[in-house]
């Protein structure tokens, strides 16, 4: 089950884009917490704590308990806002946890026995096709991750979500659907280069003085010795 952790903050009073702002400049961020039958609850918070849990990963899965000026609240995050500039927190909304209630959330998924996997030391490819699973879950029992071992798989094998044994309590969040989680690719085969070309540009004359191939022959050619010279080659006639 995932950790539960905490937050402290402060009640908000003040609503819209300008309190928001001005929050911001004190150092905090502001929020809200809704849901489980009761009213919302606009809160403010450390920007210090909220940028350290988001960046510290798997923060939509992760179940806090906030101590709003001494009221605790257990609640997970449903949404966050960032900085399109610089990436910073602007806003949080965190959804109330009630005893029974059940809620869908996007599960990592955790990929074992690769070492093992004969597909893999033949030169195949993992191909991760999901790095989550939907399901739902009691919130009270919520997994860190799903693992899947694919320490027998061999190329050409896939692993669909049939395939996988969830956590107690949980299912998948749409029914019906038996995707493919993860496969075993062929070995990426390097594309052949280009021969390069060899034949080098030919002298005019050719080795030891003879005429390059292809070349005219000279107009003042002498016959070779003990013979006569070749007969000119006749006119063209005239039509």
């Amino acid at each position: 089950m995932a950790e539960t952790k905490s937050l402290a903050a402060s009640v908000r009073s003040g609503t819209g884009k300008g309190a928001a702002r001005s929050v911001r400049r004190e150092g905090r961020i502001p929020g809200v917490i809704y849901g489980g039958g009761d009213a919302p609850t606009s809160i403010t918070l450390s920007f210090r704590d909220v940028n350290k849990v988001i960046y510290a990963g798997h923060f939509l899965t992760t179940i806090f308990e906030i101590d709003v000026d001494g009221a605790k609240e257990r609640v997970i995050p449903r949404d966050y806002q960032l900085d399109p500039i610089r990436d910073r927190p602007l806003h949080v909304d965190f959804l109330r946890l009630k005893a029974g209630t059940r809620l869908r959330v996007d599960i990592p998924v955790i990929i074992t026995g690769a070492e093992e996997a004969p597909g893999l030391k033949l030169g195949g490819v993992i191909n991760i096709v999901r790095h989550s699973i939907d399901l739902k879950v009691g919130a009270d029992n919520i997994p860190e991750n799903v693992t899947i071992d694919i320490s027998g798989m061999e190329i050409g094998d896939s692993k669909h979500l049939s395939d996988v044994k969830l956590p107690a309590g949980a299912r998948p969040a749409q029914r019906g659907l038996d995707y493919t989680i993860v496969t075993v690719a062929p070995p990426l085969e390097a594309e052949d280069e280009p021969e390069a070309a060899v034949a080098a540009a030919p002298d005019a004359k050719g080795a030891k003085g003879a005429p390059a191939k292809g070349a005219a022959p000279a107009k003042d050619a002498k016959a070779p010795a003990g013979g006569k010279a070749a007969p000119a080659a006749p006119a063209a006639k005239k039509k």
